[in-house]
């Protein structure tokens, strides 16, 4: 669907894309990720047109964004909603009236825009406020509206800038889940800029980490939780210093299943670990326990044997002297 190669944007002598290439797919969640300056929001920007690159290629449907006239810019991002931090609400208007302003932009009549900002409104479940206005109206209620807005004419691409930064924990969990059952629902391809990687692991399919406009990172969000590259613990401000031993980490899909496998490793293996760390993580399809273990065996061969037997995902981290 998203098809981006080789794109560089400067403004002015700093470079804030460098050589960026990313593919993604139709219907899945995309996690950009990174720190702030990291080039993240500027790629969102390239991706609806609304910042022009200065090298490389972006294609959205196949469709060289670069390329398109002023008309056919304008036609091309109705198929593209945007969410943001700050809810970007009209604060003279109601529910109603924010929800529908994209129809009155786009010249729908009325009976469509009733029935289209009405089953958005009920889809983010604001029924009951529909003639309230911002100011009577909680950040999580207002981020709803934003999503309504934003999907009210239908687009095949939604784009969330830091859509959960300004909200607690509770409420932007009930926030991803609505963007969870709206991509299920409606089949929209999401595209989340965040610098939370709780955001990405609840949510994303896969991701890409971004450092002073580089990917240094990509693929899918399991696998590179399991890999637990440095990047990755730089970025949850996580640093792991081996002792010797082999240290293997582990992802047990299903979060129910963690107790019988350390129990069974016990008994079957009969060899010494430690749980140097681990949890239950709340991935997009379900949760799964993931940590670090240490082993003392001398054939750890063997136990990465067991390991593929027993169907758990495992990565070696570090083979101690």
């Amino acid at each position: 669907m998203i098809e981006v190669s080789g794109l560089e944007k400067k403004y002015g002598k700093l470079q804030v894309l460098e050589n960026i290439d990313l593919e993604i797919k139709k219907g899945e969640i995309f996690g950009l990720v990174g720190l702030s300056g990291a080039g993240k929001s500027t790629l969102l920007r390239c991706i609806n047109g609304l910042v022009l690159y200065d090298g490389g290629s972006l294609k959205v449907q196949g469709i060289e964004i670069q390329k398109l006239g002023k008309a056919q810019l304008r036609n091309f991002r109705k198929n593209i909603g945007m969410i943001f931090q700050n809810f970007s609400l009209l604060e003279r208007c109601n529910v109603y009236e924010n929800v529908a302003f994209p129809m009155k932009v786009w010249k729908k009549n009325s009976v469509e825009t009733d029935e289209q900002v009405r089953k958005m409104v009920r889809l983010v479940g604001l029924e009951d406020k529909i003639e309230s206005r911002p100011r009577q109206l909680s950040g999580g209620q207002k981020q709803r509206v934003a999503i309504a807005r934003a999907m009210v004419t239908e687009p095949e691409i939604l784009l969330c800038d830091e859509a959960t930064s300004a909200l607690d924990p509770k409420t932007a969990t009930s926030i991803l889940n609505l963007l969870k059952e709206i991509n299920q629902k409606m089949g929209v391809t999401i595209i989340i800029v965040t610098h939370q990687m709780e955001v990405v692991e609840q949510i994303c399919d896969r991701m890409a980490l971004l450092q002073a406009g580089k990917i240094i990172l990509k693929g899918e969000v399991k696998q590179l939780f399991l890999e637990n590259s440095e990047p990755l613990r730089e970025l949850l401000g996580r640093k792991l210093t081996f002792e010797p031993g082999v240290f293997i980490r582990i992802l047990i899909e299903n979060k129910s299943n963690y107790r019988k496998f350390f129990y069974e490793l016990s008994s079957e293996m009969k060899i010494a670990y430690e749980i140097c760390d681990g949890g239950i993580r709340n991935f997009k399809d379900g949760s799964a326990f993931l940590g670090t273990l240490k082993i003392e065996t001398k054939d750890s061969d063997e136990f990465m044997r067991y390991l593929k037997k027993k169907k758990v995902l495992f990565e070696v981290q570090e083979n101690g002297a």
